[in-house]
């Protein structure tokens, strides 16, 4: 097991680094985060006890307890067929590209879900009722469909209701409206979407100086897509895991959270 690990760690220091709900602090990936990490792959299997074919998945990645957030990413963790019988759980997810100002849609396992030397080793998920399940697996399935609403430019506190950035979680919320209502087309359909269906974005509260300092110091970060007043008042509402979790609940399109920590 531990010249797995190594092994493993030795492949992933060449990768590509790339960021969605965690700090992009230059620290090269130890030992100790792979195995932590596969460690909670390996408990996060308990998703085999749900009997869901997909699920919404999130991890710990960034300290965001200072806005009074638990979760700070997620994505859509679905089984697919191993081609001997069985199966395996793989995460599609968006990931800004550490530096950058953009972002793209990935396919992993699960073990490199969690490999991102995140906060807290901890997950959580909902599982969608077996309608909602049906027409998101469909969607998620489909490459063209999956990022069909996809858009680049990135901001990790994108404005809920803009198409100027989008960021992680507003690219699966979207597409998760996309996969209920076959209508949708565009973004601003999406959000046309859950606007009329109640959801509710969260507002964090970011003072003039934490937002000009992170406009200033990282390529991920905007605020010039927020409305004016709600800006300069220190309210920047975006999609978080919490209001995606918590509107999913409300709306009867999934059961409660399940949570569990290394």
């Amino acid at each position: 097991m531990c010249r797995i690990v190594v092994a493993l760690w030795l492949l992933l220091a060449f990768l590509p680094v790339a960021q969605a709900g965690r700090s992009c602090e230059p620290r090269a990936l130890q030992v100790a985060d792979v195995e932590r990490g596969l460690e909670l792959a390996q408990r996060t299997v308990a998703l085999d006890a749900s009997a869901a074919h997909i699920v919404i998945l999130a991890r710990a990645g960034q300290d965001l307890s200072d806005y009074g957030l638990h979760y700070s990413h997620l994505g859509f963790a679905y089984r697919h067929s191993d081609g001997d019988g069985g199966h395996v759980w793989r995460v599609v997810h968006k990931l800004n590209r550490c530096g950058t100002a953009e972002a793209s849609i990935y396919r992993q396992g699960l073990a490199e879900f969690f490999l991102d030397r995140p906060w807290r080793y901890e997950a959580a998920w909902v599982v969608p009722s077996e309608a909602v399940q049906e027409r998101l697996l469909a969607r998620v399935r489909d490459p063209q469909q999956l990022i069909h609403l996809h858009s680049k430019p990135y901001s990790i506190v994108s404005y809920a209701w803009s198409q100027r950035y989008q960021q992680s979680n507003q690219w699966a919320l979207e597409t998760l409206a996309a996969a209920l209502d076959s209508t949708i087309d565009t973004r601003a359909q999406a959000q046309d979407w859950l606007r009329e269906h109640n959801y509710e974005p969260s507002t964090l509260h970011i003072s003039t100086l934490e937002r000009l300092g992170g406009r200033l110091t990282a390529a991920n970060v905007a605020f010039d897509d927020h409305p004016p007043k709600k800006r300069f008042s220190s309210r920047i509402d975006t999609v978080t895991v919490y209001s995606i979790f918590a509107w999913m609940a409300k709306a009867g399109l999934a059961g409660t959270p399940v949570r569990i920590a290394k």
